[in-house]
Parts: C-alpha cells; structure tokens; sequence
C-alpha cells in the first residue's frame, strides 16, 4: 500500500491461492454447480453495485504506524469524508475532516488510494469474472451465516489497473460476498518496491438485500529492505441511505426503498476481534 518515506505498504499474503489458516470444510459440489454459484453471485455483485451506487454514506480511514509493542506511535493518516450527490445527481466525495498527516515512515501512493476505494471494498461482478481465477475452496459457517468460500486471484494484470488477491465468502442464500481477506495488487512501474497490507473487509446486510461494506482492518508488518515496519489501519463505511427513488434493483422481486430512507443494518457480518475494533 504504501510507498517509502523511509518506508513503503505490503506483505507477502500467501502462497499460491489457498491463505493458511484459512482452509474451509469441504464440501463436494460438481463443476457445473461451482461454475452455476459463481455465475450467480458475480450476478448479485453487479446489482449490489449498481445499488451502492445509489447511495449516500459515511467514509472513514486511519492509518497509524506501530512501535515494536504495537502500540501508535504518532505517525497518523486520517480522513472522514461523505459520499454524497450532487445538484446534477453525479455521486462524488466531500471531505469534512481532514487534520495534518503525521505519517513519518509511509508515505500514501496513488495505488494506496486506488485500493482504498475499489480494492478493500471488494466487488467480483459478472464483467470482473474473466479477470481472475475463482477456485471453491468449499463451505464454512461464518458466525451465523453459511457461506461458499472461493480463492481469487488475477490471471493477467494491467499496469493502470489494481487487483483483489485472495478469499472471499458468499452467503450461500444470498448469493452475495459477506467477508473479504487478502491484499491489493497490481503491476505498475509505480508500484515496485511498495508494499501493501493484508487486510479483512466486512459487509453487513442493508435494508434486507444488499450486503454493503461496513468495516475494513489490517493489522500488519511490513517487511522493507530497511527492516520491517508495524501498521494499522481501520476504514468505516457508515449510515446509508438511498438517494434515487427511481431506482428499481430487484433482488426476490423486491424494490429498493424510498428516497432518502436511512438503511438499517438488519444481518450482521462475522464478528472482529473485540482487540482489532478500535
């Protein structure tokens, strides 16, 4: 993620697509159901992000370096911005707090702030598909939800483009990803020498269709050629609402509500860890 001041973000993530640790329970699926519940979620993901384009919401990221204890250091990124219309209807950003960046040891590049806004939020829709490699890794229940579990990873990479390498899990009624764990990477000749955090994104249910990224968090060493370097981050995406009422996406035969209707999270994602969320 991050390039050097001293310093620049990443790590290495795994090997190959499975991540350790990781492993799901298996369960026998044919090819031709796998490749039916990827076609079927791919389909879900492209509605849920015509959805979110519809709505507005709260964003928050902070970045903080570590000392060896892991505790804060001092060095601090942070931005809170709303996502939001304008008169012309064009959903755009408008920061409201921004205070000076602190940040000594990293510096945030342009890829940093791609992954930001399209990596962490992980969105695998019907024309991303043949981008990736998809492998069913088999079933798990995370929290109360049973999900299909899948590694993802780019075949090929456009060095204007940055990519999601990792696990996602996809409700197995829903058809919808609910958690995201892995890395963003890429090719550039920009992004030589970065590195980028591991991190897990969560999503819960809004207004009983949409599963909307909620919490992203990365707790990670990063491992430079000037020696290793502890980070944080933690990014919030909070109080949803829709803005077009003439938005007709359809999930059961069911249409999205009202303008305006503030969006209630009604099926929550995996817990985190009570020492992560801060």
């Amino acid at each position: 993620m991050y390039s050097p001041a001293r310093f620049a973000l990443a790590s290495i993530l795994f090997t190959g697509l499975a991540l350790p640790g990781l492993a799901a329970s298996t369960t026998q699926l044919s090819e031709d159901q796998i490749n039916e519940i990827i076609t079927k979620f791919a389909a879900k993901e492209s509605e849920f992000s015509k959805a979110r384009s519809n709505y507005t919401y709260r964003q928050s990221v902070k970045v903080q370096t570590l000392d060896e204890s892991g505790q804060p250091d001092g060095g601090k990124y942070q931005m809170v911005s709303d996502i939001i219309f304008s008169p012309e209807g064009k959903q755009t950003e408008r920061v409201v707090y921004a205070p000076v960046n602190t940040l000594e040891k990293l510096i945030l590049t342009p890829e940093d702030m791609q992954d930001l806004k399209d990596v962490q939020p992980f969105v695998l829709t019907t024309d991303q598909i043949p981008e990736y490699y998809i492998r069913y890794l088999g079933h798990e229940q995370v929290d109360e939800v049973p999900c299909y579990v899948f590694a993802v990873k780019p075949k090929q990479m456009n060095p204007a483009k940055r990519y999601f390498e990792g696990q996602i899990w996809v409700d197995d009624k829903d058809l919808q990803i609910v958690k995201t764990y892995g890395r963003g990477v890429g090719n550039s000749k920009n992004a030589k020498g970065q590195q980028f955090p591991k991190f897990e994104t969560y999503r819960e249910q809004v207004d009983g269709r949409y599963w909307f990224p909620t919490y992203t968090y990365a707790n990670d060493t990063l491992n430079f050629p000037e020696g290793p370097l502890r980070m944080k981050m933690v990014m919030k995406y909070e109080d949803y609402k829709q803005f077009k009422s003439d938005v007709n996406i359809k999930f059961s035969d069911e249409t999205a509500k009202p303008q305006g209707e503030t969006a209630q999270p009604e099926k929550m994602a995996p817990p985190l860890d009570p020492k992560g969320k801060k």
